[in-house]
């Protein structure tokens, strides 16, 4: 993406491009242990981190979005598009895209936004973190949103203004300038890859409302909407797409309706390293060692909650994957031995059984350093109970002398406390 900060992994076309809104859509808050999620997390990080990207497109302001990644596990995306389509930023830093910025303040004038509004009682305006340079926002009761859209529209059109109004969840109005939204945005975006000459192999966009009408009437994309979508987004989808094979109506909700998406489409692998019940079960395209690397952390998962047997056999596969001689640096700083970290991991055998426990790795990057070796750059989350730890890992992967990745050996491994994610409790942290 032009040298965009966060974007650096992909010098060529991405191979998949999933565009997906947040809130029931890719979160499904009626799932309090986030299984769903947790499941697109590892199919992503193990088969398409490496060589596709992760779009989230939210209603969100930057505050908000914010505050749901803080309440649950979701990946770091490569670009953020929030507020209903007026902000586009670029990776973990979220770097604005001014180009974006430019082109909105075309036929927008906020102040007399917020002077036309005021005169309908109807609006109540949403809470300040809501109201953005491109976006004003308001609450308004359903049997009354027809009516004042209509007027409004009529009023600001008077005023020499060239603006959208969006009503969605059967209670959110917004307000934007004409060439804003989510499909607009994502249109920007797919114009700009194609002058770089990166245009994505594909491109699958994922909603369950209203403001996600738009993404689906992009040429050329695919288009799921998950079983828990909207009536608006429904009725939506049978005036104006119903025969359009390219878009389906998924039989699961929020994530795992865009997991089936992937499938039927034929997009690549959707089976979850996370749904299956020994790794050796998982479909691998395009092998990396992304794939070593969220297999490995989700046994550790299993094996604190007790949810494999616990089994020497085990414990003796794990070792040989790892070098006799490997080394970990632990977050606090002290120098181990991998094997001795192994010792230890064995003997935490079901100490998280029945509590709520999870493991997850973001960003999972790989470059290759030789004909045989990798590092692997990654986040490393635990959730334990209501507390999160994070460590930013390094890890030193080499290959067996098999000819395949399937005989990758961890030499070293290297962690770092993400700032505000250490634990209070060190010895707590194993690997």
């Amino acid at each position: 993406m032009g040298g965009v900060v966060g974007m650096d992994h992909l010098n060529a076309s991405a191979r998949l491009m999933i565009v997906s809104d947040l809130d029931h859509t890719m979160v499904d808050h009626h799932d309090p242990e986030n299984l769903s999620l947790l499941s697109f997390n590892a199919l992503w990080e193990a088969n398409y981190r490496h060589d596709s990207l992760l779009v989230f497109s939210t209603g969100r302001s930057y505050t908000l979005y914010k505050q749901l990644r803080k309440e649950k596990p979701l990946l770091t995306p490569d670009i953020t598009i929030m507020s209903v389509g007026t902000e586009i930023t670029y990776g973990k830093l979220m770097v604005p895209d001014e180009g974006w910025v430019e082109y909105l303040n075309q036929k927008w004038d906020r102040n007399v936004v917020l002077e036309e509004t005021s005169k309908f009682p109807e609006l109540t305006p949403q809470s300040e973190t809501e109201q953005r340079p491109h976006k004003v926002s308001f609450y308004i009761q359903k049997d009354k949103a027809q009516q004042v859209m209509k007027i409004l529209a009529e009023r600001l059109g008077k005023s020499g203004l060239d603006v959208k109004i969006i009503y969605s969840g059967g209670t959110d109005l917004d307000i934007l300038p004409q060439g804003a939204g989510k499909g607009q945005a994502l249109a920007y975006l797919l114009n700009k890859f194609k002058l770089e000459g990166k245009t994505p192999t594909s491109t699958l966009v994922c909603g369950d409302s209203g403001n996600d009408a738009e993404l689906f009437s992009i040429p050329g994309v695919y288009g799921v909407m998950v079983n828990n979508a909207q009536e608006e987004l429904l009725h939506w989808h049978a005036e104006n797409a119903k025969d359009n094979p390219n878009i389906i109506h998924a039989h699961g909700r929020c994530a795992a309706g865009i997991i089936e998406a992937i499938g039927h489409f034929k997009l690549g692998s959707n089976l979850s390293p996370r749904d299956v019940a020994t790794f050796t079960d998982c479909e691998l395209e395009n092998v990396n060692p992304g794939h070593e690397v969220v297999k490995f952390y989700l046994f550790y998962e299993r094996w604190r909650c007790g949810e494999v047997d616990n089994s020497a056999a085990y414990i003796a596969n794990i070792k040989a994957t790892c070098h006799p001689c490997g080394v970990f640096i632990h977050p606090s700083g002290a120098e181990l031995s991998l094997h001795s970290c192994i010792d230890l991991f064995e003997k935490s055998y079901g100490d998280k059984q029945g509590k709520r426990y999870r493991v997850w790795v973001d960003r999972v990057l790989a470059a290759s350093i030789s004909k045989d070796a990798w590092l692997v750059r990654f986040d490393k989350w635990e959730l334990s109970g209501e507390e999160r730890q994070c460590c930013v890992t390094i890890a030193l992967l080499t290959s067996k002398e098999t000819e395949s990745l399937d005989g990758l050996s961890w030499e070293h491994l290297h962690q770092t406390w993400l700032d505000g994610y250490a634990a209070n409790d060190h010895t707590a942290w194993i690997l």
